[in-house]
């Protein structure tokens, strides 16, 4: 995917995170929080885009347990486990930060 592709859908996602937000004010996304990394800022790289996405995914997927609790915590997992991937690849290349 290019860059352009994935700020695209972390946005999306995160239009979705503000949905859950304000549905539900007990929801929180602090991993997705503590990364600071927003869909408008395009000069993060490619990699980071690519993890905040994963990060994202899980905290939503964490946050649909009331609405299908086993699908969710599968998903929630694989996005877990796709995370610290993606963590390790931005750790191992110190290019792929700012």
């Amino acid at each position: 995917m290019h860059k352009e592709e994935l700020i695209a859908l972390h946005q999306f996602m995160y239009s979705i995170k503000e949905s859950f937000e304000q549905e539900n004010s007990g929801i929180s996304f602090v991993e997705y929080e503590d990364l600071n990394i927003k869909p408008n800022q395009v000069h993060k790289s490619k990699m980071e885009h690519k993890h905040a996405i994963f990060v994202l995914g899980e905290d939503i997927a964490k946050a649909m347990k009331d609405v299908e609790p086993s699908a969710s915590k599968r998903i929630a997992d694989r996005m877990h486990e796709l995370a610290l991937k993606t963590e390790k690849e931005i750790d191992e290349d110190p290019s792929n930060k700012f």
